[in-house]
């Protein structure tokens, strides 16, 4: 598993990415955009597989389902965290729960699932060293 700053960090309990919000993130009043919170909980979801030795080069992933509840909202230039949890890898698809907090506070919950695509755009079964490695990861941060 890697050790670059670029792709947040393994923690006890969760993967943490960090995000700066900028103007582009935002709507005119400085809002962050609903559509923007998925963008970083892709980044965050690339990041955690890239730690796990697994790259968008390497297997690709498209979005099965997802599920999203905004609690409060964050604005311009607000640090944020991502943080990621492995629920489940089975078959084609990993499960994911992520949470978007600002400084201890809880602004967005997202339950996602994520199927691997072979060549033809198909899913394809995960590669057993990724459903390894998952479950491991899963194990080691317990139920929270």
């Amino acid at each position: 598993m890697g050790a670059d700053p670029d792709c947040g960090r393994l923690g006890p309990e969760d993967h943490v990415f960090p995000v700066r919000i900028y103007y582009e993130d935002t709507d005119a009043g400085g809002i962050v955009y609903h559509a923007a919170y998925l963008r970083f909980a892709e980044r965050a979801r690339t990041e955690l597989l890239r730690q796990l030795g697994f790259t968008n080069r390497s297997i690709a992933f498209a979005v099965v389902d997802c599920a999203i509840r905004y609690h409060r909202p964050a604005r311009l230039d607000d640090a944020l965290e991502v943080r990621t949890k492995p629920e489940s890898a089975d078959g084609a698809t990993l499960r994911l729960t992520q949470s978007i907090w600002r400084a201890g506070e809880l602004l967005v919950s997202i339950r996602i699932r994520i199927a691997r695509l072979g060549e033809n755009g198909r899913p394809r079964r995960l590669p057993a060293q990724l459903r390894h490695v998952f479950a491991r990861l899963r194990d080691d941060m317990g139920e929270g």
